[in-house]
């Protein structure tokens, strides 16, 4: 199994190490701008890092299970490929925010929808197997 889901646990790692870039370029907005802990406000351009920084643990809390989820009920290539999708669409999201926070709708639907089809891909898929194998009847 673990062999088999290898593509999907790669994704998710690559997730993981672009949060942890996230996390490092928060924290030298916060050095650069002076920001000191616990404070979020006060600047501008560390407002921009943290939002990034903070809507990318909102997805991820959401990504990683619906991708090992979408992989057994669906297909462990689209788990991946949508995970590909995913940071792909973080990555925009991160540099149009900090650049120009008007412009992160492109990044942030590349973010999202891989998510909500993987969400709605996986529940029907278990609804399926559940009504071909008789656990919810249908007439």
């Amino acid at each position: 199994m673990f062999f088999s889901f290898g593509l999907v646990f790669i994704v998710i790692l690559l997730a993981l190490v672009q949060y942890t870039f996230f996390i490092f370029m928060t924290g030298r907005a916060r050095e650069r701008t002076g920001i000191a802990a616990p404070a979020i406000a006060g600047n501008e351009e560390f407002k921009r890092y943290y939002r990034v920084q903070m809507n990318s643990v909102e997805l991820l809390v959401a990504l990683i299970p619906a991708m090992l989820i979408g992989a057994m009920t669906l297909s462990i290539w689209l788990s991946a490929v949508l995970g590909v999708v995913y940071l792909i669409g973080r990555q925009l999201y991160f540099h149009a925010y900090i650049t120009e926070p008007n412009q992160r709708g492109l990044g942030f639907i590349l973010s999202l929808l891989p998510i909500i089809v993987l969400l709605i891909g996986s529940l029907v898929s278990v609804i399926k197997t559940w009504v071909d194998a008789g656990f919810i009847p249908l007439q």
